[in-house]
């Protein structure tokens, strides 16, 4: 906890590490054509007239005029070229700029992915090259591209982005909102500033809807304002400035182990979502939480997961007091409004430790209190309970400081000749103090009082009695026993916080142990067992750790290891790891279970990943497994389990890609080589067997010829697969793509495949207003000849091969669909993959498992799509080919559109 007049470590040491390197400032929209690029040419033009040296890296103009128009008189670093798949792609050149050093470079579009080969995927990342240089960078980025706001905008928008950029680089920069109302921007839109015409009527009916746009405009406005205000907070932090600094609102919420602190949680809950305002839920743990009984550390414990379950950040603070723990955290988050409740207690309470609530009302300056009264229905805590709660401590604590007061007076007997009897008393500190700092408070009081007793009955006249005949005497023992009592204060406050200190540095021992303990594990199995071996030390329980598997939670790690879970605790962990919330005993689920488990929850957002495991704990009596002040400390350990888990399953996944990258490599090697050996030998064949059919042969021999041939064009087919497999998985497919009628496409793949079509009839079924695609026309032929193979090797003898063309909203469809017995069900996708063929059929073992893989390959290299399924009527399968509405020429008719 900081003080508030101290600088926040962290805080400043992030303030410290920007010195030296560039700032950055984005241009933040709600969509496309707000006018981003226009207003950082715009700041650009200004900083330029200022004597500033500008340049511009990469700006997308998009065909605007009032854009373009603002480029002159702009330094244009050249952009360098790169080669992909036969195009010739531009981007940012950023050796170029890095050469150049300006103190200003204009990049636009932060969320653009680069081509392959360049020095950095993304081009957020060239950006923090520039900044690290100390060079200065404008951007712009529209709200649906910011990460942690992507499936959130999908989900109303119906439209997901699929370039975006960490949160981390805005939380990092500047932020200017552009922003214009959404009808002017549909206005914009009609008027042909953003799209042509014919994209500006689609986007209106979809994207640009005025409802998405309203919301879009409020998230970018939000959004930046949370940034703005993490920003102030690490500002005020780094320089020690007093003040809540209310920009805006931060709600924190104080629970205690009373039933009613859920009402308090829901109403912190109800008033942050209505000022949109992040909170926290906090317990102030002080010397009386050390006494709770189970019953209240379990309802501490409910409280705290109800906090988290509701989105709260929770903490455990320690303090000397409940007032002064709220005081300085609340200070240290810059809270603007407190949520807390009233206590109902008797009179006889308040007088002696005065109410929380008006101390804090007092101490909380312009900070909003709301207090709420304690739920009435809530069942009364125990009469023991105020017992309870004071630390009387051990009898022998009482023991020892009687001893102690005994020794001193045994002392001042034998000195009572030689000192002052004024000084006597001073003797009588000694066990005062050693009682206060030793056993707390009520053992000094005890021993205050005590050693004021024994000062009377002892040395004052008349001894032997409690009576003192000297008034002046009567001071003497007042004085010594409000020195005892303020000295006993004392003590006992500097022993408390010595505790807490102790606590603190035990926890954090704790969690650099554990966290070297993790680091040390080289597979899976060490590393499960090392969090179940220090979390069983750690807190002295039993532990296990389970794992999901097909057959439900999986036991993989136990301290002790001859551990076994029955059903009910079984039932527990599936249900931990199916919620993602705490589930056994102590818990509010499945108390009947000897275990609590907990989450393990991962520390990376893939999808399908949320919760690793779960971890269990159980005491040997059955007790309770934890203390409620020992969860935060358990919800640290797990976090560092949970990165420990992520670590080593990344260092996996790149050894995996390393294998596979090498296997490929070794595979494509292969194919190449042995495609390119058969090749010339084949061609020899295939010439041989046509000299030797020009000349008369008899029956016998000429049938002997045909079928040679046959087989050389199947092995020929086969080796131009190989050659195109390896082409395909190097991507060194150069496409040379051009206006292509479908109806010839179809026709010379139909001719080309006739002696595969066999004995079956084709039908040709395609709208004869079908457009022109703009593809690769090679590489179509290919597909269409391995889509139209593949028909008639699985094909029923007999039937029919319909290859059909149609228009959809968005899109054309070619099908070719054979009568056969069609795709397992499951196998869908996995029909594409390499060398993969239809198990059960006799048709398969004629195939090599590469046709439909080149197939996938070659519409993924022309932006097609490629899809599998079956049909009904008549059974079969159907594979479909789709050519997207960018590469289609001519614009589909009005009725078309969605």
């Amino acid at each position: 906890m900081n003080e508030p007049d101290r600088r926040d470590p962290e805080a400043f040491l992030r303030a410290a590490a920007q010195e030296g390197r560039g700032r950055l400032k984005i241009f933040l929209g709600a969509a496309p054509g707000v006018g981003k690029t226009y207003e950082m040419l715009t700041g650009g033009m200004q900083r330029r007239k200022a004597g500033i040296d500008v340049v511009v890296g990469v700006v997308e103009t998009h065909g605007r005029r009032e854009t373009e128009a603002l480029l002159h008189g702009h330094e244009v670093v050249p952009r360098r070229t790169v080669e992909h798949q036969g195009h010739v792609l531009s981007e940012m050149d950023i050796d170029a700029i890095l050469a150049r050093r300006p103190q200003l470079v204009l990049v636009d579009e932060l969320a653009h992915t680069n081509a392959p080969g360049s020095r950095h995927p993304k081009r957020y990342q060239d950006i923090e090259e520039l900044l690290d240089a100390g060079i200065d960078v404008f951007s712009t980025v529209n709200i649906q591209h910011v990460e942690s706001l992507n499936d959130v905008v999908a989900s109303f928008t119906r439209v997901r982005v699929r370039e975006t950029v960490p949160d981390s680089v805005l939380e990092n920069a500047e932020i200017e909102v552009v922003d214009i109302p959404p009808d002017e921007l549909i206005e914009r839109l009609k008027e042909g500033k953003v799209y042509i015409p014919a994209e500006a009527s689609r986007a209106l009916n979809h994207f640009f809807s005025k409802s998405n746009l309203t919301a879009l405009r409020e998230m970018a406005l939000r959004r930046a304002a949370q940034a703005v205000d993490a920003q102030m907070l690490d500002y005020v932090r780094a320089h020690a400035l007093a003040g809540s600094f209310a920009a805006g609102e931060r709600v924190l919420v104080a629970i205690s182990e009373l039933p009613s602190a859920q009402g308090l949680v829901r109403a912190a809950k109800r008033l942050a979502d209505a000022l949109k305002a992040p909170w926290t839920a906090v317990h102030i743990e002080t010397q009386r939480s050390l006494h709770f009984s189970a019953e209240e550390r379990a309802q501490l414990a409910d409280t705290m997961a109800l906090a988290s379950r509701l989105g709260a950040v929770t903490a455990t603070i320690p303090a000397p007091t409940v007032v002064e723990g709220l005081r300085l955290y609340a200070t240290d988050a810059r809270a603007t409004q407190i949520v807390i409740g009233k206590a109902s207690r008797s009179w006889w309470f308040e007088l002696r430790h005065g109410s929380v609530v008006d101390r804090l009302v007092r101490g909380m300056g312009d900070v909003a209190i709301h207090v709420l009264p304690n739920d009435e229905t809530a069942p009364p805590r125990p009469a023991t309970a105020a017992l309870r709660a004071g630390p009387w401590g051990k009898p022998t604590d009482y023991v020892w400081s009687t001893l102690m007061i005994a020794l001193m007076t045994a002392i001042g007997r034998l000195a009572v000749q030689s000192i002052a009897l004024g000084n006597i008393a001073l003797l009588y500190l000694v066990p005062v103090m050693f009682a206060a700092a030793s056993f707390g408070l009520r053992a000094g009081l005890f021993s205050g009082l005590l050693s004021s007793l024994a000062y009377n009955f002892f040395f004052l006249p008349p001894t032997g009695t409690l009576t003192v005949s000297n008034p002046e005497n009567v001071i003497s023992i007042l004085v010594l026993l409000g020195v005892a009592i303020v000295t006993s204060q004392f003590a006992a406050r500097v022993r408390a916080q010595a505790d807490m200190a102790h606590r603190s540095a035990r926890q954090n021992a704790a969690l650099a142990g554990f966290s070297r303990q993790l680091n040390a594990a080289a597979t899976q199995e060490e590393l499960m067992q090392a969090i179940c071996g220090e979390v069983s030390r750690l807190f002295d329980v039993r532990t296990v750790l389970l794992l999901p598997s097909s057959d439900g939670p999986q036991l993989r790690a136990a301290v002790p290891p001859e551990d076994r879970l029955e059903h009910i605790e079984r039932a527990a962990a599936q249900w931990a790891m199916d919620n993602d919330q705490p589930a056994g005993r102590g818990s509010s689920t499945l108390t009947a279970s000897d275990w609590l488990f907990h989450p393990l929850r991962t520390t990376r957002g893939r999808p399908g990943r949320g919760v690793l495991g779960v971890l269990g704990l159980a005491r040997e009596d059955a007790g309770e497994p934890l203390r409620s002040d020992q969860l935060p400390l358990l919800m640290s350990l797990l976090d560092q389990a949970a990165i420990a888990f992520d670590r080593m399953a990344l260092e996996e996944e790149m050894l995996d890609a390393r294998q596979v990258r090498e296997r490929d490599r070794l595979r494509s090697a292969l194919l190449s080589s042995v495609s390119h050996d058969l090749r010339t030998p084949l061609t020899t064949i295939i010439s041989a067997v046509h000299e030797l059919k020009r000349q008369p042969l008899p029956v016998p021999a000429s049938e002997l010829a045909d079928t040679v041939e046959a087989e050389a064009d199947r092995l020929k087919r086969f080796v131009a697969n190989l050659l195109d497999m390896a082409r395909v998985e190097a991507g060194a497919l150069p496409l040379k793509t051009e206006p292509t009628d479908l109806f010839d496409a179809v026709a010379g793949a139909v001719h080309d495949t006739r002696q595969s079509l066999a004995g079956h009839e084709v039908r040709v079924d395609i709208v004869p207003d079908i457009p022109l695609v703009r593809v690769d026309p090679t590489l179509l032929h290919h597909i269409l000849i391995n889509l139209l193979d593949n028909a008639g090797r699985y094909a029923d003898p007999g039937t029919a091969v319909t290859i059909r063309g149609e228009r959809l909203p968005d899109a054309i469809a070619l099908s070719v669909i054979d009568q056969g017995p069609g795709i397992p069900p499951g196998s869908e996708a996995r029909i594409f993959d390499t060398f993969t063929r239809v198990e059960g059929s006799d048709r398969a073992k004629h195939g090599t498992g590469l046709g439909l893989a080149i197939v996938k390959g070659f519409a993924d290299a022309m932006g097609l799509g490629i899809a599998a399924t079956n049909h009904d009527d008549p059974a079969g399968a159907r594979f479909t080919l789709s050519f997207p509405q960018a590469l289609i020429l001519s614009p589909l008719p009005e009725e078309g559109l969605i």
